[in-house]
């Protein structure tokens, strides 16, 4: 029933991408939902190669600036959505952070998208297409606190991330487009969409059901 409610059509994310109002729209955008399920899905291609070639694994040094310590214990639509609850960023900006991650993939074939570093380098993209694409911006040390980081980490993940890409970040009107239209033809053929979708809502209830079971632990303790 879920999947049935959520289901995104080509022309929907267009009207969405082009005609999106703040005061209109109350909801989030959905474009969000699609990037969501094509980065869990490039990050399960690439854990099931990294299990099967060591090789695989992210080599580059100055890239693993983005991995974090520990796992955060949130999915990516979550953590899209909380980006979008906080900075209210355009449909565009998302398009253009897409953009940012293809080419920065590409800019270092050594870095491979895992959950330890997914959440670092979407705020981190979304941060710089914010600056790029919209007039008026949050300063860094906000986003930080969006993204649960701190300000100096921030500040050196967009610095890496600068560099690393060489600073190519214009993106013309021909390049916004194309994205565009892979986005939609991700939807247009399903793009595993509702299959990403379904996982994410397992793992969510799989995520709720341990801290129900850490909440007993702890309770039976406390009696």
């Amino acid at each position: 029933m879920a999947a049935s409610s959520l289901t995104i059509s080509p022309r929907k994310l267009r009207s969405d991408l082009y005609s999106y109002s703040y005061q209109n729209d109350a909801n989030t955008p959905l474009v969000i939902s699609v990037l969501a399920s094509l980065i869990e899905r490039t990050m399960t291609r690439n854990e099931r190669i990294a299990k099967n070639c060591k090789w695989a694994l992210t080599k580059d040094f100055r890239s693993r600036v983005f991995d974090c310590h520990e796992t955060p214990d949130m999915t990516i639509q979550s953590y899209l959505e909380r980006i979008f609850r906080y900075t209210k960023a355009g449909p565009s900006v998302y398009v253009v952070a897409y953009v940012y991650i293809d080419r920065f993939c590409q800019a270092n074939p050594g870095f491979r998208i895992s959950a330890r570093n997914v959440h670092r380098l979407l705020i981190t993209t979304i941060m710089v297409a914010s600056k790029y694409v919209e007039d008026m911006n949050y300063r860094n040390s906000y986003f930080a606190r969006v993204g649960g980081l701190k300000t100096n980490e921030l500040n050196n993940l967009e610095l890496e991330f600068l560099f690393l890409m060489g600073f190519k970040l214009h993106v013309n009107v021909c390049v916004f487009e194309s994205y565009c239209c892979h986005l939609e033809r991700e939807v247009s053929i399903g793009g595993g969409y509702h299959i990403e979708r379904t996982l994410r809502c397992a793992e969510e209830i799989k995520s709720r059901q341990i801290e129900e079971r850490r909440y007993n632990q702890i309770a039976r303790i406390m009696l």
